[in-house]
């Protein structure tokens, strides 16, 4: 995924982070949203090694190696923020403090399933983290992802083919190609991004769509990277 459209998808989700939240934000794509969220608003980020209150990314030749996010990536904290003990850090994640989380996904059920710490491959090294507390923890989970794995297969699924992080978490998918919401009802598209189509997205996603929320109006402008283009469209 290029730097242009990792970097919509984070200013994507900071618009639905709401005023007095209090949001974590999980390794990899996620650590971006920090640099997008409204400075008049009133946010509290939560790191999982011991960070609360706000940041953004440390300028380039400004890095304090001792200040970093989950992802070990360096830090700039802004007045008001607090650094603490790890274990201080999973109390609050399991203690049911946080509004919301934002993770990142190999893959997610129809249902809601959340599998993001392990490919069952044979060579891969699992890497589950604080995931599992935070999928527990947190009261609602956006998660951001390529629609379609390297193979160009939907990651969407009605059923994950990788070991589970959480069972039914998941309530909002954020991708390259759509905005989606998990529902009892099912997967309802939100919003399309750039020139991709009902028809394009309802083709790459492994799971039926409801398009009967979207809103033709809201459709960010901005299009599709190289690799989604090519492989909605061939």
């Amino acid at each position: 995924m290029d730097k242009q459209t990792r970097n919509a998808m984070a200013a994507r989700v900071a618009r639905d982070i709401p005023e007095g939240a209090y949001v974590n934000l999980g390794i990899g794509l996620p650590t971006l949203v920090a640099n997008y969220l409204p400075a008049d608003k009133d946010i509290f980020l939560h790191s999982e090694n011991g960070v609360l209150g706000r940041w953004h990314a440390a300028p380039a030749g400004e890095e304090d190696w001792d200040m970093i996010n989950a992802g070990k990536e360096p830090i700039e904290l802004e007045p008001g923020a607090a650094f603490f003990h790890h274990a201080d850090s999973f109390g609050m994640m399991r203690g049911g403090h946080l509004d919301i989380c934002v993770l990142g996904a190999f893959q997610v059920s129809a249902r809601g399933d959340l599998a993001n710490w392990h490919t069952g491959a044979a060579d891969a090294i699992p890497a589950v983290g604080g995931a599992m507390d935070l999928a527990i923890g947190a009261k609602r989970i956006f998660v951001m992802m390529e629609h379609l794995d390297k193979q160009g297969r939907s990651k969407l699924l009605d059923t994950c083919g990788y070991p589970l992080t959480g069972l039914g978490c998941v309530s909002r998918v954020y991708t390259d190609l759509a905005t989606l919401d998990i529902t009892a009802d099912g997967v309802k598209v939100v919003e399309l991004v750039g020139d991709t189509t009902a028809q394009a997205l309802q083709a790459a996603t492994a799971v039926p769509l409801d398009f009967t929320a979207l809103d033709a109006a809201t459709r960010p402008e901005r299009p599709l990277s190289r690799a989604a283009a090519t492989a909605v469209n061939g």
